[in-house]
């Protein structure tokens, strides 16, 4: 049994996105894996416990190849989460899909490299299936929630996660919308991944803050530009979260809370 509080729902704050909770209780967590990026900051939303962690640290000091995204997620095991949101800063491959919309995708594509992506470097060899990566449950409750709000929501998508810090040459970027990816970002994976392993479901909110760099007509994306259309939407994702969050079922039917049956060999 885990000395730490207990909560319901885990969310990682993403770049801009740096605090949910008020008067939130502050929790210094150890996992195996090292420090996470920050205390957990523990509180309540609609009746649910909820940790919150900005994922790239209070100051935003971890860019996206340096987070300790095993010991993260780990983290939130030992808090009990079953339920992990993910918000996160994404740039748009496809014109369908513009600044301010938000995306909730049902797929990944990883092009990051060197990244501890998995709990399981043996003796036991254990392979969990990510064909279907994101919580089919919580997707749904994020659609509906945020068609709700007003929010311009995308009911499905594919994220390539790039290695990052650098943004995608012109080159890069007209690949990937060729292949028929809607969103691009740096930090999707392996946190959506390390949760499955984990059995811990996961829900990805892909704010999307600019047009990527191989979209005809546009200039290259700018951190300034991202953190500024993060800003301006911050309200907006609190407002999706503080319903979402209670109307997460408390029972788990879905495909993530049985994913290690039949994994190890």
């Amino acid at each position: 049994m885990s000395s730490y509080p207990q909560v319901d729902v885990g969310v990682f704050g993403g770049s801009g996105f740096h605090s949910l909770l008020d008067d939130p209780q502050e929790i210094e967590i150890e996992t195996p894996y090292g420090a996470p990026s920050a205390p957990a900051m523990i509180g309540e939303i609609g009746g649910r416990k909820v940790a919150f962690m900005p994922r790239h640290g209070v100051a935003h000091q971890y860019p996206p190849h340096m987070i300790n995204y095993r010991a993260n997620v780990w983290a939130m095991k030992l808090l009990g989460a079953k339920r992990i949101i993910g918000p996160s800063a994404c740039g748009s491959l496809d014109w369908h899909v513009k600044p301010g919309d938000f995306v909730i995708c049902d797929q990944f594509v990883d092009r990051t490299k060197g990244r501890k992506d998995t709990f399981y470097d043996g003796p036991t060899t254990t392979h969990v299936s990510s064909a279907d990566p994101y919580c089919p449950t919580m997707r749904d409750v994020a659609i509906k929630k945020g068609r709700e709000l007003g929010i311009t929501v995308h009911d499905s998508g594919t994220v390539v996660v790039i290695q990052g810090p650098r943004f995608s040459t012109r080159a890069e970027s007209r690949w990937f919308a060729s292949q028929g990816w809607e969103v691009i970002n740096m930090t999707q994976y392996p946190e959506a991944y390390l949760a499955r392993e984990l059995e811990i479901c996961y829900c990805n909110i892909s704010l999307i803050t600019d047009h990527d760099a191989g979209t005809e007509g546009v200039e290259p994306v700018t951190n300034d530009e991202v953190i500024r259309v993060f800003a301006e939407n911050n309200e907006k994702l609190k407002d999706l979260l503080f319903a979402m969050i209670p109307a997460l079922p408390a029972e788990r039917s879905c495909v993530c809370a049985t994913a290690l049956e039949g994994a190890a060999f």
